[in-house]
């Protein structure tokens, strides 16, 4: 979510159906920068079958708290299981109690992070935390399920190839996988984290966040947040080419960018900002689907999220081989 706009809630549907994870792994081979779309291969199967599964209505738009939320995180769960990404020392789970905000007034959630661990093989204790929130706003009074395709089973989807990527080759930096639950209520998660993080905030290098990675049709970009905060981080990321039909593009991070068109705080990224720990945010620009019943799976084009996520991944790799101690 961004801007925290928020739809009125209603208790979740009652019942659940849990969906098993797939097997197959996004590859990691890169994919040529060419005009041209990459070609669909097995090897992004496991991303598409991702996003399929946790935006399905069975989630029941993943609302923190209810029925699909769970559903939602033991899937993820079981992804990060299947990859061999360890749980830290605190645990796998890292439940909360907060207070959040709807349209009807404050409410307390309880939400829980999921977290994972890969080391790093130059600067094993420092640690780039990559996030993605896998809660939406769940449904409506009117019964219609928001199921979040793009916001953000995308970000989570593309987290989950980046753990896949790097379980293949290990990276320099330890990692921390996390993916954050009540994002939608006013970035609880991300908040509880940076309050009882699993190791000191001063061995956090960076906070990437990913939300909403899926639609960069609507401007052939996925915007990079924060390098007019941290700008040693630009000239890290300006030399990765274009994948396809998306580029990088840096901005809505300025004095000059107000309003809607201001991204510093508009994930989760922003309570790591609060915390004064460096991030950076991709994401893609706003579409007619945003906070809509319409934000379905359909709607994604494979070739435009397949390259946004490799560029996502391609970021990752340039910061963390440049990123100093």
């Amino acid at each position: 979510m961004r801007h925290a706009r928020l739809l009125a809630l209603t208790t979740a549907l009652g019942g659940a159906l849990l969906l098993s994870a797939c097997g197959s792994l996004f590859g990691s081979e890169a994919t040529p920068p060419v005009a041209a779309a990459p070609a669909p291969s097995a090897m992004h199967a496991q991303l598409l079958e991702d996003v399929r599964i946790l935006s399905a209505d069975a989630m029941q738009g993943r609302d923190t708290g209810a029925p699909g939320g769970e559903m939602a995180r033991n899937y993820i769960i079981g992804r990060l299981e299947g990859l061999g990404v360890i749980a830290p020392p605190m645990g796998r789970l890292q439940p909360w109690e907060m207070q959040g905000r709807t349209r009807a007034g404050p409410r307390t959630y309880n939400g829980v992070n999921v977290i994972g661990v890969i080391p790093g093989t130059r600067v094993t204790d420092r640690y780039i935390v990559v996030t993605a929130h896998y809660d939406h706003v769940g449904v409506n009074a009117e019964g219609q399920v928001f199921n979040g395709a793009d916001d953000n089973a995308s970000g989570v989807a593309t987290m989950l190839a980046l753990a896949a990527d790097l379980k293949r080759q290990a990276p320099e930096h330890s990692v921390l996988i996390v993916a954050l639950d009540g994002e939608e209520h006013g970035l609880l998660g991300a908040k509880h984290f940076v309050e009882a993080p699993p190791m000191p905030l001063e061995s956090i290098a960076m906070n990437l966040n990913f939300d909403m990675t899926a639609r960069a049709e609507t401007d052939g970009k996925l915007w990079v947040t924060g390098t007019y905060q941290h700008p040693t981080f630009r000239p890290i990321l300006e030399g990765i080419p274009a994948n396809g039909a998306v580029a990088l593009a840096f901005g809505k991070d300025t004095p000059q960018d107000t309003g809607a068109d201001n991204w510093v705080e508009a994930s989760d990224h922003g309570a790591f900002y609060r915390a004064q720990v460096p991030f950076l945010y991709l994401g893609v620009n706003y579409h007619p689907d945003y906070h809509r019943p319409s934000d379905d799976f359909e709607k994604i084009t494979p070739s435009v999220f397949i390259s946004a996520t490799e560029l996502s991944i391609a970021s990752f790799r340039a910061l963390d081989q440049g990123l100093s101690r």
